[in-house]
């Protein structure tokens, strides 16, 4: 009988552990925001990532609700060509030394049963606020079997234009200004 009423107390405990909106503080080790850009006019396509980010994403899966909020360190592009590196970190392009970072602050928008589908929210970039909509391809929260503390994880993508934010360099040597952002992140509860 006590047995029986302890795996109760478990089952309702884990239940209400569910229900409770949690917080997720950003791996950075999981976390890289991608990018691909045209180069010349559609001669080739660039894709490059970003290796420092930093953030938390607030969750409420049985109300449907959460935010997240995500800051890139802009220095830390890497399209795996260090001329090119050192390029997009100069003013010509993302100007890294007025404008060291880019941040995502954003509200789970569309939800298909407890999974989120759809974030809309607002990139900061070069000094520029537009508004972005990141569309979740996949998302799943579990125990991380190294940590043993549940983490979650997800694809999200999104399309900009890059003169949006003031990132225009190439345009008058017929470079396309559309960028696709390729979002793979992982977070651990804190």
């Amino acid at each position: 009988m006590i047995r029986k009423a302890l795996i109760a107390a478990s089952v309702l405990a884990a239940g209400s552990a569910l229900a409770e909106p949690a917080t997720y503080t950003i791996d950075s080790a999981h976390t890289y925001p991608a990018f691909e850009a045209d180069h010349m006019g559609g001669m080739s396509l660039w894709r490059g990532k970003f290796n420092s980010t930093a953030g938390t994403v607030k969750l409420d899966r049985a109300a449907k609700t959460g935010e997240m909020e995500i800051t890139v360190q802009m220095g830390s592009v890497d399209f795996g060509h260090d001329k090119m590196n050192e390029h997009a970190m100069s003013a010509d392009m993302f100007d890294v030394a007025k404008f060291p970072t880019a941040t995502y602050k954003g509200k789970f928008s569309k939800w298909n049963g407890d999974v989120p589908t759809e974030v809309t929210g607002e990139l900061t970039m070069h000094g520029v606020t537009k508004p972005v909509k990141l569309s979740i391809n996949s998302f799943m929260c579990k125990a991380n079997p190294m940590t043993k503390k549940e983490s979650c994880g997800a694809d999200a993508m999104a399309q900009i234009n890059r003169a949006d934010f003031g990132v225009n360099f190439g345009a008058n040597f017929g470079f396309k200004m559309d960028v696709k952002l390729l979002i793979s992140i992982e977070a651990g509860r804190s």
